[in-house]
């Protein structure tokens, strides 16, 4: 079928399909819509795939988790053979709208092709998914999740052998093998014959005992009456978070931890929030009201699938500031080196991506310690961890990126809210012992090592044409080269990729003060993200700087 007109009569039409889905096409009316449902598959991006519900060959529905987990299954056992069929794969869910059903559909999926399916027995965060891929020795494993996107989308991240989201070489490979699916082909085991043959099994309560004992595994050693003495206040926004977290808070004697009890209730409508995601202020107003309402020292949130979070603390005058991922990340890089220096290596390391903030590198550096940068996308922080494990070459103290994830300790390998939030409290507790606030320790990283200012635009341009506006963009930009500003000291183009990086649709500029700027179009929604670092004087000149930097761009938008 060639266009998207034949996809949408033979999905209106096909037997092979629902009534439910016959009935929500033959309701479409808007032509637009009917492209955008059927222009083209639904594509894997920098965190597998990931889509509005609905009906339609370029929606997230049962048929398309079946043909992507048919493809997956394919690929394993093309590439673990036996094993793939002895080992298995771990799968997950979290509790946006029908993630429980999905979950299901890949693991019967898995078992109609005979790899066997560990299903969770609950909602769970996305690094519980590779925390069991690791203890459970899988060959892969999949989380149903759309991580902090709006309550239409929904998602499916696979993962390898070693809990890490797919490399592209591995993602390409699994691609290949779901274009050769016919969807209308694919079949799903019964749930009791899954069971009985032994292909079914279920991930109970042990398996989040044994990740609760590696997070307490990573505190470092304050007192009982220190961390009692921290108020702290966590929402999960309606997520998996709330029972991990929570929990090991409690076990590790938090006791002034509250909750926001309205956005406690698992819920993928998000009904207190527009977007559910901890890296937005907006997203945190109950749990800061809360926080100040309660003399909370630190306000904490995580994302439906609990691997980003979000952090606002109380100042000395009572106020809240509300803290970006890149800032969150820099203050826990200075208190982890700073209370484990005596545990360090001569060959400790961080990962950080080549869109995140200069300050935690500087901090790192200033530390002794060197600095990797891979491409956005923690897969590439979690491949870089293996390599190094391989190898013995490094020794990798913290994995971050700006987008409000980071990764402590080397039992899974994805960002981790669970981890962040208990070191983010011990960090609180700690200073608050000194008399002092988180943004006390700001200020004093920012004296230490100077003052940076870090942005991010997005901006989204959905449907076919919206991914036509972007890839213009995109092209203008390349066009433009050194010429879109005298500024300029060098740019530097991933998508030819090099020695260490696989190829990747970035363009970052370097300025003659010392501040960047790069453009990426999000591998997941229908957006083109601009970030900045700017390093200035202070706020008052970072500020009129980046607004020099951002009409650049906002201007390169406007022309097309």
């Amino acid at each position: 079928m060639s266009n998207y007109k034949e996809k949408f009569e033979f999905w209106k039409s096909n037997p092979f399909f629902d009534e439910e889905t016959h009935a929500e096409l033959n309701s479409l009316t808007d032509e637009k819509e009917i492209e955008d449902r059927f222009y083209k598959d639904l594509e894997f991006g920098t965190a597998g795939a990931r889509g509005v519900m609905g009906a339609g060959t370029n929606r997230f529905n049962s048929y398309n988790v079946r043909r992507i987990s048919t493809g997956f299954a394919n690929y394993l056992i093309d590439k673990f053979g036996a094993a793939a069929k002895e080992r298995g794969v771990a799968i997950a869910y979290d509790t946006r709208n029908n993630s429980s059903e999905y979950a299901k559909q890949t693991a019967l999926t898995m078992c109609a092709s005979g790899v066997p399916a560990h299903l969770y027995a609950y909602t769970c965060p996305t690094p519980m998914l590779s925390f069991a891929v690791r203890e459970l020795n899988c060959v892969g494993g999949v989380i149903i999740t759309a991580s902090h996107n709006t309550k239409e989308y929904n998602g499916y991240k696979a993962y390898d052998n070693t809990g890490c989201q797919l490399y592209p070489d591995d993602a390409d490979a699994v691609v290949a093998e779901v274009e050769k699916v016919d969807i209308t082909k694919t079949v799903i085991m019964d749930e009791e014959e899954a069971i009985s043959k032994g292909l079914l099994s279920i991930i109970d309560d042990k398996m989040m005992d044994r990740y609760i004992a590696a997070i307490k595994g990573e505190e470092n050693g304050i007192s009982a009456e220190t961390k009692a003495a921290l108020k702290a206040t966590y929402t999960p926004l309606h997520g998996s978070g709330l029972v991990p977290i929570t929990r090991a808070l409690s076990e590790l004697g938090y006791i002034g931890v509250d909750t926001v009890s309205e956005q406690c209730t698992p819920d993928g409508n998000f009904p207190t929030v527009v977007s559910p995601n901890p890296g937005d202020e907006s997203a945190m107003s109950m749990v800061i009201e809360k926080a100040k309402r309660e003399d909370a020292d630190i306000a904490l949130g995580s994302d439906p699938d609990a691997d980003r979070i979000g952090l606002a603390a109380k100042d000395h005058d009572g106020s809240f500031t509300f803290f970006s991922g890149n800032q969150i990340c820099a203050m826990l890089i200075e208190y982890l080196l700073t209370v484990r220096k005596d545990r360090l290596k001569p060959n400790s390391c961080i990962i950080t991506t080549v869109v995140t903030s200069e300050l935690g590198s500087a901090i790192a550096k200033a530390h002794g310690l060197s600095v990797d940068e891979v491409l956005t996308g923690f897969k590439f922080i979690g491949a870089l961890m293996n390599r190094y494990e391989k190898s013995g070459e490094k020794a990798v103290e913290f994995g971050y990126e700006e987008s409000n994830g980071c990764l402590i300790g080397d039992y899974v390998r994805d960002k981790d809210a669970a981890t962040a939030v208990m070191m983010i409290c011990e960090m609180a507790a700690y200073y608050k012992a000194q008399g002092k606030t988180l943004c006390d320790a700001l200020r004093d990283i920012y004296k230490k090592y100077g003052y940076y200012l870090d942005h991010l635009d997005s901006f989204e341009f959905a449907g076919k044409d919206g991914a036509e506006k972007i890839t213009a963009i995109n092209a203008k930009l390349r066009e433009l080269g050194t010429s879109l500003s005298p500024d300029i000291e060098s740019i530097k183009d991933f998508s030819v990729g090099s020695d260490d990086m696989p190829p990747s649709d970035v363009l970052k500029y370097w300025f003659k003060d010392g501040s960047w700027l790069a453009v990426r179009p999000s591998g997941t929604e229908p957006k083109i993200k601009i970030y900045y670092c700017i390093h200035d004087n202070d706020h008052e000149a970072a500020s009129l700087n980046l607004e020099r930097k951002q009409k650049l761009i906002l201007d390169i938008i406007e022309s097309l």
